[in-house]
């Protein structure tokens, strides 16, 4: 891996890059979902590694659905291993999965985030003959800061890479949103006091131009069917926000299904909080993929759970 130190890209992101990929290898032997760690964007003398995920009997020949994930840790922390349980549990139902790692504050602040994951999709994309995907059927999924970035890939423009083939769509299909950051800016006099009451630290990572990235200012007629799945009790993104975008999104005649958790806190549907909610978690999002007709029908995948522990 080509990793050195530099303003954009740290020292210590990229060593732990490089030990996650190590663990990658070592995991093909532990489960038959998990495939490879390929390298999809190179930046700032930094390998950014994308995990894919193939189902049993997977051939390059198929088109199957496929979903990309972005791990959470408020745009500071986490590695791609943070969406493992989702996507080994529905690459046993049949989709590829993919998990892929972005740069982090400080060495970047979110914008840098933003370009982080468009690049992963348009690179999934262009590479759907070779992984056996259908270019038409891409959802982009997450938690928290990763639930963000999924829906910024989804509404937001002008974040593409100047050497990058922008003639390939980096548009996601459909969004999957756990927990999302989706208002990062006010949007009126009472969501204003919220905002005023963030540290120094976040203000620094979101940038002085937060609206800029905040997909509830990026709504529009027309954009990815989304199911948001958020707990009534979360003091991390309050539930307001949730409901303000999916509010906000159905009047502009969008789809967006917002799935409430009472009195569920933050990060409820991960497997290390809930076992129960990450099934529950699991069971609304393939009911969600399969009304847009992207398998023939709902279903739990008990092999999965039982052969991996989840």
């Amino acid at each position: 891996m080509k990793c050195v130190r530099n303003a954009v890209c740290g020292s210590l992101i990229c060593l732990v890059a490089a030990a996650t990929v190590a663990l990658a290898t070592q995991k093909k032997a532990a489960g038959p979902s998990f495939s490879e760690a390929r390298i999809y964007k190179q930046i700032d003398a930094c390998d950014l590694r994308m995990d894919v995920y193939k189902p049993d009997g997977w051939s390059a020949a198929e088109h199957r659905p496929a979903i990309l994930f972005f791990h959470g840790g408020g745009w500071r922390s986490g590695n791609p291993k943070g969406m493992e349980d989702y996507c080994r549990y529905f690459t046993c139902r049949g989709y590829v999965t993919f998990s892929a790692q972005y740069r982090l504050y400080p060495n970047v602040a979110v914008e840098g985030c933003v370009r982080d994951a468009v690049s992963a999709l348009r690179w999934v994309r262009e590479h759907a003959a070779e992984l056996g995907i259908d270019p038409a059927r891409i959802a982009v999924g997450g938690s928290s800061a990763g639930g963000h970035l999924a829906a910024a890939v989804g509404l937001l423009s002008g974040f593409d890479e100047a050497n990058e083939n922008c003639t390939v769509s980096a548009c996601p299909n459909a969004m999957i949103l756990l927990n999302p950051a989706l208002v990062l800016a006010p949007i009126d006099a009472k969501s204003a006091g919220f905002f005023d009451k963030l540290d120094a630290d976040t203000r620094e990572r979101l940038g002085p131009h937060a609206e800029k990235i905040s997909p509830w200012h990026h709504i529009r007629q027309g954009q990815p069917p989304a199911i948001i799945l958020h707990g009534t009790a979360d003091q991390v993104v309050p539930f307001w926000t949730a409901e303000t975008f999916a509010q906000t999104a159905r009047a502009a005649s969008n789809r967006c299904e917002l799935v409430a958790y009472t009195n569920a806190p933050h990060g409820f549907c991960h497997y290390g909080s809930s076992r129960k909610n990450f099934i529950s978690a699991c069971d609304a999002i393939d009911t969600f993929l399969v009304s847009l007709g992207w398998m023939k029908e709902a279903g739990r995948c008990e092999a999965i759970l039982t052969a991996h522990r989840l």
